[in-house]
């Protein structure tokens, strides 16, 4: 069995820092080459995780989005208390939510959402994904396929309450746009297999800051980060940090 553990990861560079936080059933492992493009661009990274991710799926369905928020905000304060003061933060899917999210409450340099989405799928298509990432992860273990079969069946049977709040959250999140003003790019690839790619416009409509971009990927899925367009999305989240009043 292979170990498939997977760490966060703390990229220490120049005195800008970016808090790059992961989707849901995700890791620092989708984020890790952004991270490692922005190091060599002069930008201080961090990716936490958020608890019950990047283990395996048995521990996932035991947390909560209030959980998963706690973590984000360690995050954060994992850089502030580092000796860094100048933060922007840039979120996939989900972390493009916390993203929004966090700019209500704490004072960020800008915001970059990737795939994030307004509009949320039943509980139902949320839990398939669930079953979908336990299997994922239990053939990166190598486990047999009968014993995966076995095991997959038993989350499915346990189910994960929690479900409903995280479409609360996004919900919440959407009710609060009119609030984040921080300057915003919005990242959406036309192909989401995920997310109805419309949440792209309603972000960007409903923000109230004086500076947004909105910037779509022709060719590219859900998880961007690790897409056929990577290189091009470096560029871009790199340009719009380069772009921000860092000294203000």
């Amino acid at each position: 069995m292979r170990n498939a553990e997977i760490k966060p990861f703390f990229f220490k560079a120049g005195e800008r820092a970016v808090l790059l936080l992961h989707g849901f059933t995700g890791s620092s492992s989708d984020v890790r080459m952004l991270g490692r493009f922005l190091e060599k661009k002069g930008y201080t990274s961090h990716a936490p995780h958020y608890k019950g991710h990047g283990v395996p799926p048995e521990q996932l369905i035991e947390t909560s989005p209030e959980d998963w928020w706690q973590d984000v905000v360690k995050g954060y304060n994992t850089l502030k208390e580092a000796g860094y003061e100048k933060i922007a933060v840039v979120g996939l899917s989900l972390g493009g939510v916390f993203s929004l999210k966090l700019s209500l409450s704490t004072p960020v340099k800008g915001i970059v959402t990737m795939c994030s989405p307004m509009v949320m799928r039943t509980t139902e298509k949320m839990f398939d994904g669930v079953l979908k990432y336990a299997g994922d992860f239990k053939r990166f273990e190598g486990k047999d396929e009968a014993v995966i079969e076995q095991e997959v069946e038993s989350i499915r049977q346990q189910g994960m309450p929690s479900l409903s709040e995280l479409k609360q959250l996004v919900e919440s999140v959407r009710s609060e746009l009119d609030m984040v003003y921080a300057p915003i790019l919005v990242v959406q690839s036309k192909n989401d297999e995920i997310i109805d790619p419309n949440s792209a416009h309603i972000i960007y409509d409903e923000v109230e800051s004086l500076r947004k971009e909105i910037k779509w990927f022709e060719h590219s899925g859900h998880v961007i980060t690790l897409d056929k367009e990577k290189a091009l999305l470096h560029e871009t989240v790199y340009e719009f940090l380069q772009s921000l009043d860092w000294e203000d």
